[in-house]
């Protein structure tokens, strides 16, 4: 498996509960001491960017991956159907922003349209860093999601985008 998504996408392939998605994310049931702990640290220190995703939010993946990615991926390739995936999770965000806000703002879902690009093309170079030690990884991914998020910030000011 290469990254959380993934999990469901097949239909050989018996579809897990949340509990079990979780325990295999983090090591540790959900709940569990340790579990945000080992998310954290899993995720950060994962030596790709898909791997990143793979161990972030585990509960949000679990529902993006059944019910957004697998059924995506019957009428799209991969590629297509995680940046898809990435937009709408980013949609979902902006829309829990504007409801709280009661203002229209746009930042997550082009943030996260600029996220499910570099997993993809992270995939398509085979960009691994795993070999580096846990500190450079963390470095690399945080660096990768604040890139991401500086070039969406200065976007959004440029196209006067709310």
């Amino acid at each position: 498996m290469k990254d959380g998504l993934a999990l469901h996408g097949q239909r050989h392939r018996q579809t897990v509960t949340l509990a079990q998605y979780i325990k295999r994310r983090n090591g540790v049931p959900a709940g569990s001491s340790g579990s945000l702990r080992n998310m954290l640290h899993r995720s950060l220190g994962a030596g790709t960017f898909a791997g990143f995703w793979q161990y972030w939010n585990p509960v949000f993946g679990y529902y993006l991956g059944r019910y957004v990615d697998s059924p995506l991926r019957r009428v799209l390739p991969r590629a297509p159907a995680l940046v898809v995936t990435f937009i709408l999770c980013g949609a979902l965000h902006d829309l829990v922003t504007m409801a709280v806000r009661g203002s229209v703002a746009f930042l997550f879902t082009p943030w996260f349209f600029l996220l499910g690009v570099g997993v993809v093309l992270g995939r398509s170079v085979r960009m691994d860093f795993s070999s580096r030690p846990w500190v450079a990884r963390a470095g690399i991914n945080l660096s990768y999601i604040l890139a991401c998020l500086v070039v969406t910030l200065i976007a959004r000011r440029f196209f006067s985008i709310p």
